[in-house]
């Protein structure tokens, strides 16, 4: 039980005790205390005063006096400022819970809850490489399906691949034109570049006839519905979908291409999933469930034949989900694939991961669903995140301006390197373990500095910050790791944090601290998970490694005042670490024992 749930159970007792009255815990708040008042947490008593009939000073008193009196095991002092009553937790409680925790690698991670929750994101085209959007993208989604895991859910982790639709059949078009037989392997050039490539080639050429045309007396309209190799384009997608051998081969051949590159950028940036939908699996379906919709008279016809609903009693206005020659749109696979998702899985939660310009969008998929009587509707949701920009601007793929995901590592690798040199702490590193170290570091500091934001901001992502040894930075954190670390090595932990440590009286305020930052670490846990929003584990340990730095500064722990005070400091500094690696490999970011 947490520090909070025992004064909340504590509080509710003494106040039933005192007044002969039942009370809950949504009658009164409990804060950490402000650092200016002395004290580990604070209970808010104005919600009380009304019920109660007692003044702020008598009742914080009288159930100050209670707590320590009842609980003095847990309880040590209290104070009452201007309606808050500030109480400090013993030393005692805190040495045991220590003493009890410092060496469970899971501390603050739940049993099963026997909840299953699917995550889906990524969800990248095969027609280019991943890039900047798609590592917040992965980031996110991974970070949220394992603290979903920590949190006791059952999670299964998907992406769609959008594989099919005019997009796909451009690269392919581009190809068959310009590269005389090509393959990634003959370029030298991983598969999702090598493909990539041709999509910005085809933007190249059709721009290029469009300008002709328009120059030949063609309006700009009239231009780009003719131009020759959008034509062949819109040709090629018909065959897709009539399914002509010759196209079906080489788009397989060409996404098999894709695949393989997209396999080794996940791989490298530790993004993977349990299961993975294909559009060109998945795009016929919601077809049924449109004929379903029109029987009910929820969905309604056009004249041209095309199928619409009417959201506009949501405020969404009316929204098309079959064509008029009856081919899907987007919505109407989204309908089936989502369908689909809890028929096969029983999902207690289905979560999209999927940037804020699709809110729209998600509105209504979740509308449609509940207008046709599913019961899972509610249990649909969207985790919108904001658009990630560099610092020189937005990405636009089909110019050839896109930061690919790859480039951007190798560039964060480079720079990492730069600082770990300058630091001048490695000379006894092989080569091998110094490429090691520069990859888990660039790893660290990008998913760090993109995790570390509220997903729903907006925000700038800037390589030479993102990797600042003394910032707010996954490097700080990871350079913390290795420090404590060092120090267990130096002082041979094995032997000394199985030692017997007598009864501390007199904690001392940093060591204090930090066992109290360390217990809070399950509450965080479930924030985090409640919220979906891995900030919240990216801000806790970053203040818990700097807190550490904060009392290794001020206290040694090898060279301690006695051998109790050094055992003590051992554990504090064994579950400090093991906590911060905890933490971090929840936002999917490893921490070197040595840097």
């Amino acid at each position: 039980m947490s520090f909070i749930s025992v004064i909340q159970s504590a509080a509710i007792k003494s106040l039933s005790d005192l007044f002969a009255q039942e009370f809950s815990a949504k009658d009164f708040q409990i804060n950490e205390t402000k650092p200016e008042f002395e004290g580990d947490y604070t209970i808010v008593l104005f919600s009380l005063v009304k019920t109660l009939k007692k003044s702020l000073e008598v009742l914080g008193k009288e159930l100050g006096d209670h707590l320590i009196k009842n609980y003095p095991d847990f309880f040590s002092s209290h104070n009452v400022i201007k309606g808050f009553l500030n109480l400090k937790i013993a030393d005692g409680a805190l040495t045991e819970l220590l003493q009890k925790n410092y060496l469970n690698e899971n501390f603050g991670k739940k049993s099963s809850n026997h909840e299953k929750i699917m995550v889906e994101y990524s969800s990248p085209n095969t027609n280019k490489p991943l890039h900047l959007g798609h590592l917040r993208n992965n980031f996110l989604g991974w970070s949220v399906a394992e603290i979903l895991k920590a949190n006791g859910n059952e999670v299964i982790k998907t992406s769609i691949v959008n594989d099919r639709g005019i997009h796909i059949c451009k690269s392919m078009i581009a190809w068959q034109m310009f590269a005389d037989g090509a393959t990634p392997e003959s370029a030298h050039e991983k598969g999702d570049h090598f493909v990539g490539d041709y999509y910005v080639k085809f933007n190249d050429e059709y721009k290029q006839e469009v300008a002709d045309l328009i120059n030949s007396g063609k309006t700009k309209e009239e231009a780009e519905k003719e131009a020759p190799i959008m034509k062949k384009t819109q040709q090629m997608l018909l065959d897709w979908e009539n399914a002509n051998p010759e196209v079906r081969a080489l788009w397989a051949k060409m996404n098999g291409w894709v695949y393989d590159g997209f396999d080794a950028t996940y791989n490298r940036i530790g993004s993977d999933f349990d299961h993975t939908f294909y559009e060109s699996n998945t795009y016929l379906l919601g077809k049924d469930f449109v004929q379903e919709g029109l029987d009910k008279n929820i969905l309604f016809k056009k004249d041209d034949g095309s199928v619409w609903i009417d959201l506009s009693d949501k405020n969404l206005d009316e929204k098309l989900v079959l064509r008029g020659d009856g081919t899907s749109v987007y919505i109407t696979q989204d309908i089936g694939l989502a369908i689909q998702k809890f028929e096969d899985h029983h999902l207690d939660k289905s979560i999209y991961v999927i940037g804020d310009e699709q809110l729209h969008h998600m509105k209504v998929l979740k509308e449609i669903i509940r207008k046709l009587g599913m019961p899972f509707a509610d249990k649909i949701y969207h985790l919108s995140y904001g658009m990630v920009e560099l610092t020189t601007g937005k990405m636009k793929s089909r110019e050839g301006t896109v930061v690919d995901a790859d480039d951007l590592v190798d560039e964060m690798v480079t720079t990492a390197a730069m600082h770990t040199k300058e630091l001048g702490k490695v000379k006894d590193f092989s080569e091998e373990e110094l490429n090691e170290l520069y990859e888990t570091l660039a790893l660290g500091a990008m998913k760090f500095y993109l995790l570390r934001v509220d997903p729903k901001k907006r925000m700038v992502f800037n390589p030479v910050e993102s990797i600042d040894f003394h910032g707010f930075t996954g490097p700080f954190v990871q350079y913390t790791y290795a420090r404590i670390q060092s120090i267990l090595r130096k002082v041979n932990e094995a032997a000394d944090t199985q030692a017997h440590t007598s009864e501390m009286s007199d904690l001392l305020p940093l060591e204090r601290q930090l066992i109290i930052a360390l217990e809070k670490y399950s509450a965080i846990i479930s924030d985090a998970a409640d919220e979906m929003n891995p900030s919240v584990i990216a801000n806790y340990v970053f203040n818990l490694a700097k807190l550490y730095n904060s009392f290794y500064s001020e206290h040694s722990v090898a060279n301690a005042e006695n051998e109790e005070k050094k055992n003590l400091r051992l554990r504090i500094s064994v579950m400090t670490a093991n906590i911060i690696k905890s933490a971090m490999k929840l936002l999917g970011i490893k921490v070197p024992d040595k840097m």
